[in-house]
């Protein structure tokens, strides 16, 4: 199975640096949560917490992970049955300004899941896209990231995945020709 690398390790850390450095130009983190999507995004999104409290140490940053299996609308249309996540949402998003978090944005269908899943715990003043990769010309749904990690050009049956050191090994991101086993 042919796989090149996007991101290596050498650069990963980098782009994590950009991305949390591009929340506080926006953000000052007093109304704003993290949001990572399961079950890939709280990955991303935990790591960007971890980057924002060393550069806010006196500062706390709100950080949830949000099922969004039964928000799906291919949730009924499986051969399998999906098995879902656990949502740790220990705040209301209540008149906040919320980050969604996902590794990797393709159709946008899991995004438009999210923010189904996210209107359960409260009604956000605004919410924004986060992603590690976004594969910008398979877009189903009118979805933009507002960051991005690095954007590509893919073709439908090509296939990313994110490593993360916490699963084994370094932090880096391939593209597959096909869907790995």
């Amino acid at each position: 199975m042919d796989s090149h690398v996007l991101i290596a390790p050498s650069l990963f850390d980098r782009i994590i640096d950009r991305l949390a450095h591009q929340l506080l130009e926006h953000h000052a983190f007093t109304e704003t949560d993290l949001v990572g999507l399961q079950p890939r995004g709280i990955f991303l999104a935990r790591r960007l917490q971890s980057r924002l409290q060393e550069l806010l140490p006196s500062s706390t940053i709100p950080c949830g992970a949000l099922d969004v299996t039964f928000h799906r609308d291919d949730f009924g249309r499986r051969n399998h049955p999906i098995a879902p996540n656990a949502t740790d949402m220990p705040f209301l998003v209540e008149d906040r300004r919320v980050i969604l978090v996902d590794d990797v944005l393709h159709t946008g269908r899991t995004i438009r899941a999210g923010m189904d899943a996210l209107m359960a715990h409260g009604r956000p003043r605004s919410v924004e896209l986060l992603v590690l990769i976004d594969r910008r010309f398979r877009r189903e749904l009118p979805i933009e990231p507002r960051y991005v990690g690095k954007a590509i050009d893919s073709i439908d049956e090509q296939y990313v995945k994110v490593r993360w050191q916490g699963q084994g090994g370094s932090d880096y991101v391939e593209l597959f020709n096909q869907k790995p086993a």
